[in-house]
């Protein structure tokens, strides 16, 4: 019997085995790990030639440093480190104050020297440069070059089209000084006015800033926090209250004048010392929302108490034409900050310059105590609740133009930012 031969099966290949399916690619070992590279893109700050001498408590050094810091650049360095450094490096003359708008200016752009305000003798104040040209800049921050010759874009604060400051609500071209002996007081008040807001009331826009300049001044090397100064001004609120709740009108005037003055230091020495907090920006703000319907309540039960003739019913209307109105009012200011996008105070000149008089606390201030030196509160309260009502009005149709304005023209701007 013949046996046949077993036939060896023949392998398939590999590809016709796997068509129409992508061939498994061979095992890629891992690649060593590189070296670090020596390039950095963060960038650093550099204070060239920094003296020793403050401004509100703070050496010019320690205040540049801080500015940047909130601003989200923490890292400082040397001169020589700065020349090492391959990436972005922040210049500043140590010898120069800068305006915080300003901070993100150098921030964002390559290759800029900042200048000075002096039209007459521009002096350059900071440069943003890559590390290879650091040695340049350093040498035209220090005067010893032209900046003419260091090839950066060169523009003063007033060339840089940012006169508006929506957080402050105002127009207003920032600082770049250097600072000398026969400056610094003027220095010291530029920097003091431009932490003022431009839509403001008339008391803390034309009376509070020259007593409040030499107070902040004062207690600003004391080591005095804005957070303490807050304090003291709650104190009066509560004091003030007390006062007219007992018909004790002339003092409670006396303390809630005292807490109006305190409520402006406490925001200028918090922006001249760059110790301003989340904490004290809601302790501040809350006691100035919350505390003036009080003081009208305490005022109107105050005059109950004297010999002042009122009925229940003209109480209560005078209550609630002011407590109306003031509620009204702040409902009126933040639906135009969320439904036309921005603050109604702001939008036209007129409603700037109407905000100085509109019944806030400090106009209403001044109603109560002209109407108590002559011997007549309760006129001044009824003089309150009418120009309550009138303001109201004027909000009311303030905000009616606004939507007109938004559906016949698009989204509105503020007069400040118009040329």
């Amino acid at each position: 019997m013949t046996t046949k031969a077993r036939a060896k099966p023949v392998k398939k290949s590999p590809v016709k085995r796997l068509q129409g399916k992508p061939a498994p690619q061979a095992a890629i070992a891992p690649k060593p790990a590189e070296p670090k590279s020596s390039i950095h893109f963060n960038p650093v700050l550099c204070i060239v030639n920094a003296p020793e001498q403050k401004l509100w408590s703070l050496s010019l050094e320690e205040r540049l440093r801080k500015q940047f810091a909130i601003a989200g650049l923490a890292q400082a360095v040397s001169e020589a480190e700065a020349i090492a450094h391959n990436g972005p490096v922040i210049l500043v003359r140590g010898d120069a104050v800068i305006d915080q708008p300003l901070i993100p200016v150098l921030l964002k752009r390559p290759n800029f020297l900042l200048l000075g305000n002096d039209a007459e003798n521009q002096m350059p104040i900071a440069a943003s440069v890559r590390g290879s040209d650091v040695s340049s800049a350093i040498e035209v921050l220090r005067g010893t070059k032209p900046f003419a010759a260091a090839k950066l874009l060169a523009r003063a604060p007033s060339q840089l089209d940012m006169e508006f400051w929506k957080s402050l609500r105002k127009r207003e071209t920032p600082y770049a000084i250097v600072v000398t002996a026969e400056n610094r007081s003027i220095v010291e008040w530029r920097m003091f006015m431009g932490t003022y807001k431009g839509a403001t009331d008339i008391v803390t826009k034309h009376l509070w800033p020259v007593p409040a300049f030499y107070a902040t001044r004062f207690l600003a090397p004391l080591g005095v926090t804005p957070n303490m100064v807050t304090t003291v001004a709650a104190l009066m609120t509560v004091l003030a209250f007390w006062f007219f709740l007992n018909g004790q009108f002339l003092p409670g005037l006396f303390a809630a004048w005292a807490m109006t003055f305190l409520d402006t230091v406490d925001g200028k020495l918090a922006r001249t010392t760059l110790t301003s907090s989340k904490w004290g920006d809601y302790f501040d703000h809350g006691i100035d929302l919350i505390h003036p319907p009080f003081w009208y309540v305490a005022w109107g039960y105050g005059l109950l108490a004297t010999e002042t003739q009122w009925s229940n019913g003209l109480f209560w209307s005078v209550m609630a034409a002011i407590l109306g109105g003031y509620i009204l009012q702040r409902a009126i200011e933040g639906i135009a900050i969320k439904w036309l996008g921005l603050e109604i105070h702001i939008w036209r000149s007129i409603d700037t310059y109407f905000r100085q008089i509109t019944a806030r606390r400090n106009p209403n201030l001044i109603l109560l105590t002209l109407f108590t030196a002559i011997a007549k509160p309760d006129w001044g309260l009824l003089a309150v609740a009418s120009w309550t009502v009138i303001c109201l009005g004027l909000h009311v149709l303030q905000l009616l133009q606004a939507f007109a304005a938004k559906r016949r023209a698009g989204p509105l701007t503020s007069w400040m930012t118009k040329p």
